[in-house]
């Protein structure tokens, strides 16, 4: 008996701390829509459809954008592209995610970038229209622009 009190103590102690944690965990903001579709145009490096998908942590934000329609030209190394994404800010201005975190690709491979880093603000709207991503890829600059605004509409975070 006594060693079944010992466990469902132990088992209690366990559970309130795990709550305890959970009260004092930092949340996670909601960013609104979690993501969204461009169409891009990389100039001579192609363009096409694109997804933007975008997480939210308080003040940090991180955007990945992915693409079946953009190719690499030649074989990528995991995390070897410089990218800078700039979203344009509904109240005006620019937001700058960039970073050089990306998957191994091989060439013909649908271009990932991301999660980039940025910072945010409460109540931010962020459109990939009129804003660019330039990635730097063996030292050759690659531009990519939206050809018309993302839908379902453009990121708003908490």
């Amino acid at each position: 008996m006594r060693g079944k009190r010992t466990a469902t103590g132990a088992a209690l102690a366990a559970g309130a701390l795990a709550v305890t944690g959970l009260a004092f965990a930092p949340t996670a903001a909601a960013v609104t829509p979690q993501s969204a579709t461009i169409t891009a145009n990389c100039g001579i490096f192609g363009g096409g459809t694109a997804t933007l998908t975008a997480t939210q942590v308080g003040t940090s934000a991180t955007l990945t954008l992915t693409s079946t329609a953009i190719k690499t030209p030649v074989a990528v190394a995991q995390d070897s592209i410089a990218s800078t994404l700039t979203l344009v800010r509904a109240s005006g201005g620019t937001t700058v995610f960039s970073g050089t975190r990306n998957p191994a690709m091989a060439s013909g491979s649908a271009v990932t970038v991301g999660p980039l880093p940025g910072t945010v603000a409460s109540g931010d709207s962020l459109e990939a229209y009129g804003g660019s991503l330039k990635m730097v890829i063996f030292g050759v600059t690659v531009t990519c622009t939206a050809s018309a605004k993302q839908s379902p509409g453009p990121f708003v975070f908490d």
